[in-house]
């Protein structure tokens, strides 16, 4: 009864294939794998492409990791310093009207700078004078170079 059974199933399932055989046509299905084919193709030439980037990508970021983590730190120690700076401003001055940190910074660069130039002018003032005398002239000897009419008065 089993045999027949299987025997029976087995016509079955032959007799379908065949009828799906005749309903799909070989130029049809020789046509799709080309194109799966080709589409393969395809897909494996853009993951080698993407491979090479992420390569070329890793590479560029081993370069630049340690120049981000470096800047990174720095500017973490900046910003503490800043807030100290801050801190001790807000204390100092507690009465007067709040001013950027960054204006700060500037005026104080502006005086460090004023403070440096002043103190080479002076260092090296006796050396230029001998060098050039008439590089650095006193305020009588400016007014008689500068004979020129100031144009911002009126006449």
């Amino acid at each position: 009864m089993e045999e027949t059974e299987n025997e029976s199933i087995k016509s079955a399932s032959e007799e379908i294939s065949s009828e799906f055989k005749t309903l799909i046509n070989a130029k049809d299905l020789d046509s799709l794998k080309q194109l799966q084919n080709l589409i393969l193709g395809r897909l494996q030439d853009s993951n080698a492409v993407l491979s090479h980037f992420n390569e070329y990508s890793e590479h560029c970021y081993a370069e630049v990791s340690t120049d981000f983590s470096r800047n990174t730190r720095l500017l973490k120690s900046m910003k503490s310093d800043l807030d100290y700076i801050f801190l001790k401003l807000s204390f100092i001055q507690p009465h007067s009207p709040p001013v950027s940190i960054l204006d700060d910074i500037v005026m104080l660069h502006r005086d460090t700078r004023a403070f440096l130039d002043y103190w080479l002018y002076s260092q090296n003032r006796a050396k230029i004078i001998s060098t050039y005398p008439d590089a650095l002239p006193d305020n009588t000897t400016i007014q008689a170079l500068d004979q020129r009419p100031d144009l911002e008065m009126p006449q």
